[in-house]
């Protein structure tokens, strides 16, 4: 809970070609920029590290970078382009996806890829600098915080009419940071819901992934489906067929393992008692950076864990764990599964993450505490 908090509200005008400071708390800062495709960038700071945001276009967490680290997947796009196409400018660290719609259209669905929120255009964007109760993570004290928020509100008449409300907050000291998003149903009739969090980190040879969910066929499923923007090459289905009987196999990330164009798993999580389940990339004994990348989520919240890798010659990436409402199928085939989420009339939907980097230290007691979960 915020102990104090301060609103600086945003406008396009704040952002210019050159870069400027806009806050400086302490060790936190926050400054202003465009990129030279002319989208505005927000650039949050603390001691360990840095997040690049996108205030208006789907307030994405465009790049993440922890002790000199670089976390976002490699892409084919050195900075965001202004456009709503998904594929167009794809290669941000965290996209909010959903909510009309999720996931890849079938033939017969309408909506596009991952729905309007991944580059929706915010029309209320908000820095907030703050103190409150700290990350429950075993900090101390409280925990001072840089962060933005904003509203976008989807309005479509006689079908949708919602408000989505992101905040990212990063805290001082620390090389995690807290996602959390509200979208209240603004209409008088109950709305359908899908989301997903796309979080793209990127890989490390031969790290290990580790997570509070049983590695068996049963818990650890793979997408057999093949997307229609997807061009598999030789060997690919035989790779699925290979991953659907033993799932352990890409627990290791060798760098002969073709996850090409990309493989995707669904897995059921377990939560500890605290209603925290947990993943992490542990990066190999002699890496520069040591540790590993950390994800947590509530699956009482988000209660479809999906497994996102792709590692090509163009992309390079690892979606560790993007929790979400449902499978990312597409409207009509999870309508089919009864995976639609609904919020009343009036209603609240709400989630929160947490994610970074850990120290290995911290990775260690991590991977043990994820053992005790699957252990039972």
């Amino acid at each position: 809970m915020a102990i104090a908090e301060t609103t600086i509200h945003l406008t396009p005008q704040f952002f210019t070609e050159k870069e400027k400071t806009l806050v400086e708390v302490g060790p936190l800062s926050a400054s202003t920029f465009l990129f030279d495709s002319g989208v505005c960038g927000l650039r949050l700071k603390n001691e360990l590290g840095q997040l690049v945001t996108l205030p208006f276009q789907g307030q994405q967490i465009w790049s993440a970078e922890f002790g000199g680290r670089v976390l976002t997947m490699k892409s084919m796009f050195d900075e965001p382009r202004p456009t709503r196409e998904y594929l167009e400018t794809y290669g941000g660290f965290l996209l909010h996806c959903g909510v009309t719609t999720m996931g890849v259209p079938t033939e017969e669905d309408t909506h596009p890829l991952h729905g309007e929120l991944p580059n929706a255009p915010y029309q209320n964007a908000h820095l907030v600098v703050g103190q409150d109760d700290g990350q429950d993570d075993g900090q101390d004290g409280t925990g001072a915080y840089i962060g933005l928020g904003g509203a976008y509100q989807h309005t479509v008449a006689f079908n949708h009419n919602y408000v989505a409300e992101p905040l990212v907050k990063l805290y001082a000291g620390s090389s995690l940071f807290w996602v959390g998003m509200t979208v209240t149903n603004l209409k008088q009739s109950e709305m359908e819901l899908m989301y997903l969090a796309h979080a793209n980190f990127r890989p490390v040879d031969n790290g290990r992934l580790v997570y509070s969910a049983p590695c068996t066929p049963e818990h650890v499923r793979v997408r057999r489906s093949i997307p229609s923007h997807v061009k598999p090459p030789p060997g690919y289905v035989e790779f699925l067929d290979e991953l659907e009987r033993e799932p352990e196999k890409h627990n290791l990330l060798a760098p002969d393992l073709p996850f090409d164009p990309e493989v995707v798993f669904f897995i059921d999580y377990l939560a500890d008692e605290e209603g925290w389940a947990h993943t992490m990339q542990i990066h190999p004994d002699g890496a520069p950076h040591g540790g590993a990348d950390y994800v947590r989520h509530r699956p009482h919240q988000l209660d479809t864990g999906v497994r996102w890798i792709s590692r090509t010659g163009d992309q390079d990436a690892l979606g560790l764990i993007l929790p979400a409402t449902a499978e990312p199928e597409g409207y009509l085939a999870e309508k089919a599964k009864g995976n639609i989420k609904v919020i009343p009339p009036q209603g609240v939907f709400q989630f929160e993450l947490e994610m970074g980097t850990l120290m290995p230290d911290e990775a260690q007691r991590m991977e043990q505490k994820i053992s005790k979960i699957v252990a039972g």
